[in-house]
């Protein structure tokens, strides 16, 4: 928690806004956090304690859902809050907060997939997601800093909440560590209908999945 870097696209300069709203969240999560050992460094869920502020209810549910620590969720909840408290003044936006970002658009959206300098997929790989409010978070064993005990190069997960999936890309990459574990884990979240749409990338090994469609 200690930095947040969100870059904000938008019809006009929010940067005011946003910095009020990062502050607010931060420090809701920061008392939280003061109150509930080990919140920051579980790799578990964890039980909330009363009183539990909206965001950090957003990200202990998600990670309930995935089985993983809170903190796993908290870039793609932090920018779906400042996303959607920003939508009161714009009818568009998209913010990106590490890899992971909460869209609202009125057209499809194209984004594309990074799966390191390295990759044989670079610079190749994007998909169409439909017009609406998307999370699409991104985890890898390969690329920054972020802790996984997988290998993959990219899991990009699509959910109508960013938080989960922030904490989904966060699982799967854990449990991803070879191009043979691409199809099982598709077929996995196929059957639990957790999430929209799923990107799993591993050398030149690639799967997809869900309501988002490759585009050349």
């Amino acid at each position: 928690m200690a930095e947040t870097d969100l870059a904000i696209y938008a019809e006009r300069d929010l940067r005011a806004e946003a910095e009020e709203l990062i502050r607010t969240y931060r420090w809701q999560i920061r008392r939280y956090a003061e109150r509930v050992r080990g919140f920051y460094d579980s790799f578990r869920p964890l039980p909330m304690r009363r009183p539990v502020p909206p965001i950090v209810r957003e990200m202990s549910l998600a990670a309930r859902r995935f089985g993983v620590g809170p903190m796993a969720a908290v870039a793609g909840a932090i920018a779906e809050r400042v996303g959607r408290d920003l939508l009161r003044l714009v009818p568009e936006v998209i913010v990106e907060n590490g890899g992971d970002i909460f869209l609202k658009t009125r057209a499809p959206c194209v984004l594309a997939v990074y799966a390191g300098k390295r990759s044989p997929l670079k610079g190749r790989l994007r998909f169409r997601l439909p017009k609406g409010a998307w999370g699409v978070c991104t985890s890898s064993g390969t690329v920054g800093h972020s802790v996984s005990f997988g290998k993959a190069d990219a899991v990009v997960a699509v959910a109508r909440s960013a938080a989960l999936a922030d904490a989904a890309a966060t699982a799967i990459g854990n449990v991803v560590k070879s191009p043979d574990d691409v199809a099982r884990v598709l077929d996995a979240e196929k059957r639990r209908k957790r999430l929209d749409g799923l990107v799993i990338v591993i050398g030149r090994a690639v799967g997809l999945w869900g309501r988002i469609e490759l585009v050349d």
